[in-house]
């Protein structure tokens, strides 16, 4: 089993988790307007300058700047070339709407899995359809008592992440076994085999969190 020592010169993490991105608009037309705007004082021209390299008119690139006025893709094309970026650095700074699901505690949704079968039972803490990283993550807090079976056949895409809250297991992952007690946690490719070995201590609680890329519909 790696050190923590290991695993930190093992692993490089190039996102900053307490990084703030530059704040970001919910109208369209005003980040658009604030990127051109932007990008042209860059490159130290005026207004003037942009509309005698454009052939757009000063009252057009005005709207445009002050957001007062949806560009069509043809001038966005023309801006982009005069300017030096791609199109699609005029939409950086619009804010799309972005989801989130509140659980207050002991009201996840009972779902049956697999493991249900064996006793174990499923609390989703939370789903979030179509979001923008391109991952499916769904949150478990998985609960087994003196009614649970061992079950160590669990098999399915994706990484899986666990964190034990209450009790003792034994989990076994591939050939590997693991004495999980409160405050331990295990991060694996969750292809391999996988499952409680042993219940040592129960009743036994852990959330277990499951990714995998989302499914792209028939014709993506």
């Amino acid at each position: 089993m790696p050190s923590k020592t290991q695993i930190e010169s093992a692993v490089a993490l190039d996102q900053n988790p307490h990084a703030v991105r530059e704040p970001r608009v919910n109208n369209l037309e005003m980040a658009i307007g604030h990127e051109v705007r932007n990008f042209r004082k860059r490159l130290g021209i005026t207004v003037t300058d942009l509309s005698a390299a454009t052939g757009i008119s000063l009252g057009m690139l005005s709207k445009i700047e002050n957001g007062n006025i949806s560009p069509s893709l043809t001038t966005l094309q023309t801006l982009s070339r005069a300017l030096g970026v791609p199109i699609t650095a005029f939409f950086r700074r619009f804010e799309e709407p972005r989801n989130a699901t509140f659980v207050k505690a002991g009201e996840g949704v009972n779902i049956e899995r697999r493991g249900t079968r064996a006793g174990h039972q499923y609390s989703l803490l939370g789903h979030i359809d179509n979001n923008t990283s391109g991952v499916t993550v769904e949150p478990y807090l998985i609960t087994l008592t003196v009614e649970s079976d061992v079950f160590p056949t669990f098999q399915h895409d994706g990484m899986e992440f666990l964190y034990l809250l209450e009790g003792e297991v034994v989990y076994r992952h591939s050939d590997a076994l693991y004495r999980m007690q409160p405050g331990d946690s295990l991060f694996f490719d969750a292809d391999a085999p996988h499952g409680p070995e042993e219940l040592v201590k129960l009743p036994c609680r852990y959330l277990s969190i499951i990714s995998y890329p989302q499914q792209k519909a028939v014709g993506d």
